[in-house]
């Protein structure tokens, strides 16, 4: 199942991918590198304004996706943080801006609410329609899930699927997480007849239904008893942010980040630089505090393979957007369009 949940996701005030595939006509800007198990893109152009982007895998194959798609629609960001597997944040990267764009050009490019969650909901649809048919030949399909955070900026306004003199960290998205009371709250709300709907788990509260793999030759699945009903929705939460004069830049990240970084040590960071390497310093960041939490060294770390990696941290994704408020107050895209999507595995 897609749980079309919302992680974390930052907006900055100051005063004043396989590779990464460019595909048909779209540009090619930025400098692209890889270090290790680091994939970065320091520097590239989203109408006519600045990105930066970069993932540092850490499972045994990568689970995190993540895109940026640029044009006469706006600007559409994606990251899917994968779980039990690659199989549900790929089939999302490759398949949610597509029914995006469809559900946008059946409302003549108008842009709702509505028109996100319609997108979710053909995805979500989509995916749990392939699980039984993979059942035969790939039956670990069923064990992956995916968090999806989603930004749209649209006509001055960022839709997303959250002191003057001073720079602010500005929280925009709310973690939906069941160690948080209130959201295991709302998952007991939304389940009233399951008194187990949310469980404790070696002092870590989770959603009831994990899965254990009772054989390594003959794969089965089993929870404690049948659900009556879906445990988690894929209808996203969505907020409308007009932008303000004072908006300076957008974080999106996969909870691999966040983790190790708080709001306000990211936004410094990306303030306190220039914007080439702004994603990259931020993934960087957070391996160094993870080193640290570990009482080990970053360079150490940075030698440790992927799988091995996990024990240390999760895949990490950042993408930075920097704002031009001009162009915006314009709507103008004055480069051409933009198709990049991080690497799959490095």
């Amino acid at each position: 199942m897609v749980q079309a949940l919302m992680n974390l996701l930052s907006l900055c005030f100051r005063p004043f991918g396989h590779d990464s595939c460019i595909c048909g006509k779209f540009e090619s800007v930025g400098r692209e590198g890889k270090d290790g198990l680091l994939w970065y893109r320091d520097i590239g152009r989203y109408g006519s304004r600045d990105f930066s982007m970069a993932v540092v895998q850490a499972n045994q194959v990568l689970e995190d996706q993540s895109q940026i798609e640029s044009g006469s629609f706006g600007t559409f960001v994606g990251v899917y943080d994968g779980h039990g597997g690659p199989d549900a944040s790929r089939y999302v990267c490759d398949r949610l801006f597509r029914h995006f764009q469809a559900m946008s050009a059946e409302a003549q490019g108008v842009l709702t609410a509505e028109t996100i969650q319609r997108a979710f909901h053909a995805t979500e649809e989509g995916f749990t329609a392939l699980v039984p048919e993979s059942w035969a030949t790939h039956a670990q399909i069923a064990t992956t899930g995916s968090c999806c955070l989603v930004g749209v900026i649209f006509q001055q306004t960022l839709f997303k699927v959250g002191n003057a003199g001073e720079i602010a960290a500005i929280q925009l998205s709310t973690e939906h997480n069941a160690n948080n009371e209130a959201t295991r709250q709302e998952l007991m709300e939304l389940d009233p007849n399951d008194p187990q709907i949310v469980v404790l788990k070696h002092g870590v509260w989770r959603v009831k239904g994990i899965i254990h793999v009772i054989s390594e030759t003959e794969t089965k699945f089993r929870l404690p008893e049948p659900m009556n009903m879906p445990i988690l929705s894929a209808k996203p939460t969505i907020i409308s942010h007009p932008f303000q004069p004072n908006d300076s830049f957008l974080i999106f990240a996969s909870d691999g980040l966040w983790e190790h970084s708080s709001n306000e040590k990211a936004v410094d960071i990306v303030h306190s630089h220039l914007h080439a390497g702004s994603a990259k310093r931020l993934v960087k960041a957070a391996l160094r505090e993870a080193a640290r939490k570990r009482e080990m060294r970053y360079s150490d770390l940075r030698r440790t393979d992927k799988k091995v990696r996990r024990h240390f941290h999760d895949d990490i994704t950042v993408i930075v957007l920097f704002l031009n408020h001009d162009l915006l107050s314009k709507g103008t895209v004055q480069d051409p369009p933009l198709s990049i999507r991080s690497a799959l595995e490095h």
